[in-house]
């Protein structure tokens, strides 16, 4: 399946592009009664889902581990669509490295401003080695805490290239409930502040990078035994459980570009 070209060209230049209708009205509000569920089985498992590192109040909610929470989250991260983004930025060698959800509540306000590649690999960024793609169960918009970004800044190759006060260049971006946003993992970021009267916003949010990078999460500690026996082979791969690792795709890569070289 290829992205729309449309979409695809609007990833590549501008570093963001909407796909709207990715799930249907009726599917986001399911997914969303399922991330509800989650948060609460996360707070019965003892994982907190207010995290003051991240958030400055408790109005945000934070849901970690969401491949094992619930087997809908394991679609949604393999969903064909997401993946044809992936496969277009960054090519078959590519591992699942987080899936979370943030639910910003009214009152809820902005995390500190970063880029999701920054965070798993040192500058100079060279290259888009990581993307976002951000579920919408929500009708997203500024007023109820939109994710704004910095535009342009998919092609900074070093924190220097930031602007002297970047928060105040960053906009929101507006997609309805069941877009899914496809983000260049070098463009910098931060959640909206929810100024709403009771308007919530419920984002998931899966990273994927290139496979020579380690992934966020230890899959291999947190995915419960059930959950890693009903995983696909891609599942497994993708997710980096196999004993390869991220060498299964990288070397049949290496081993079939010698074989086509030049006598």
């Amino acid at each position: 399946m290829e992205p729309a070209a449309a979409a695809a060209t609007e990833l590549s230049d501008q570093g963001l592009c909407i796909v709207p209708g990715v799930l249907s009205p009726t599917q986001a509000a399911v997914a969303r009664e399922r991330l509800l569920a989650a948060a609460q089985e996360s707070e019965r498992r003892g994982a907190a889902t207010f995290i003051p590192a991240l958030d400055p109040n408790d109005r945000n909610i934070r849901v970690f581990n969401l491949l094992d929470l619930d087997p809908l989250f394991r679609e949604l991260i393999a969903h064909p669509t997401a993946l044809a983004f992936v496969r277009q930025l960054l090519g078959e060698g590519f591992l699942i490295s987080n899936f979370t959800a943030n639910i910003a509540l009214p009152g809820s306000r902005s995390m500190a401003l970063h880029s999701d590649q920054a965070l798993v690999v040192p500058e100079p960024w060279l290259a888009p080695w990581s993307l976002n793609v951000i579920w919408c169960l929500d009708d997203v918009h500024e007023a109820n805490g939109a994710t704004r970004y910095l535009p342009g800044s998919h092609r900074f190759t070093g924190i220097g290239d930031l602007p002297p006060d970047p928060a105040a260049c960053t906009r929101p971006f507006e997609a309805s409930a069941g877009s899914i946003v496809v983000m260049d993992g070098r463009m910098w970021h931060t959640s909206g502040a929810n100024i709403s009267e009771s308007a919530e916003r419920a984002l998931l949010f899966g990273f994927y990078t290139a496979d020579f990078l380690r992934p966020q999460v230890n899959w291999n500690v947190v995915l419960g035994a059930s959950t890693q026996a009903a995983l696909s082979a891609d599942m497994q791969a993708w997710l980096g459980l196999g004993a390869s690792a991220n060498v299964r795709v990288g070397g049949a890569l290496l081993e079939r570009r010698l074989q086509d070289r030049p006598a």
